[in-house]
């Protein structure tokens, strides 16, 4: 098993960050590497409640990432399990952090239980492309 770390610092309030991360309504203007256009965003932003993702790729083909809430701190830590539906045999963890420094907050997404390097390598460039899109997205508003 492979972890991953991925860190950026976005011109908002954690307060702000947050709320773009579990409001589905927001979830769906930014997620998503380039080229992957999130189609759907369902979010019970409950301990033990569940969301479901879906990703539209480049292909045509619609991907859903799925899991259940484990922690959730609001404005601070969200932890969730990560299935990619259907063929995810194991759940994968996912702990958001929201770490605020002035006009600005460090988000760190710390992804657990990657099967191999193969499959970090993607997330890799998955999480990026995501925070990058979060960030222009709340700096753009």
């Amino acid at each position: 098993m492979v972890t991953l770390v991925v860190r950026k610092t976005i011109r908002a309030s954690a307060e702000r960050l947050f709320q773009a991360w579990t409001d589905p309504s927001q979830l769906t203007q930014w997620w998503g590497p380039p080229g992957v256009q999130c189609i759907e965003a369902q979010v019970d932003l409950r301990m033990g409640g569940r969301y479901r993702i879906a990703n539209r790729l480049p292909d045509g083909n619609t991907l859903w990432i799925t899991g259940e809430f484990e922690v959730i701190q609001p404005p601070r830590k969200l932890v969730y399990t990560w299935r990619l539906e259907p063929e995810a045999k194991i759940s994968e963890r996912v702990t958001v952090q929201f770490e605020s420094g002035g006009d600005a907050t460090e988000v760190i997404v710390t992804h657990e239980r990657i099967p191999n390097e193969t499959a970090r390598d993607m997330h890799e460039n998955g999480w990026h492309g995501c925070l990058d899109g979060l960030a222009k997205y709340l700096e753009s508003r």
